[in-house]
């Protein structure tokens, strides 16, 4: 324990080792939501912690919430993907490009609220 920084855990002391997780397409992106059923008794604090991040929220992003947990964001991943694995929770893949607002149509936007 260091006095200014808190408690002092390696990210790979988190993980376990690992460095990868099985869930598959789990993206930056993702938006991750907790599914409400009961997880499994072997997870540590910081599933925990994940676990109390999503049930505030819906679909948050795997990047916001490696930000919010101030944990790298492999960390994360494989957290995230732990939690998916037991059913704790799920994670939809992020919006399709074609859904996204275009270059030109945000410089246009920027021109008209620059012409108010």
């Amino acid at each position: 324990m260091d006095e200014e920084a808190g408690p002092v855990v390696r990210p790979y002391a988190v993980t376990g080792g690992r460095t990868r997780t099985s869930a598959k397409e789990l993206d930056l992106l993702s938006a991750v939501v907790a599914t409400g059923r009961a997880a499994e008794s072997g997870l540590g604090a910081q599933h925990r912690r994940l676990l109390g991040r999503l049930s505030q929220r819906r679909g948050t992003p795997v990047a916001e919430l490696a930000g919010a947990m101030d944990l790298p964001v492999g960390v994360v991943r494989v957290l995230v993907g732990d939690l998916i694995e037991c059913g704790a929770a799920q994670a939809r893949p992020p919006a399709a490009k074609a859904n996204l607002a275009t270059e030109s149509l945000l410089r246009e936007v920027i021109n008209g609220l620059k012409a108010l």
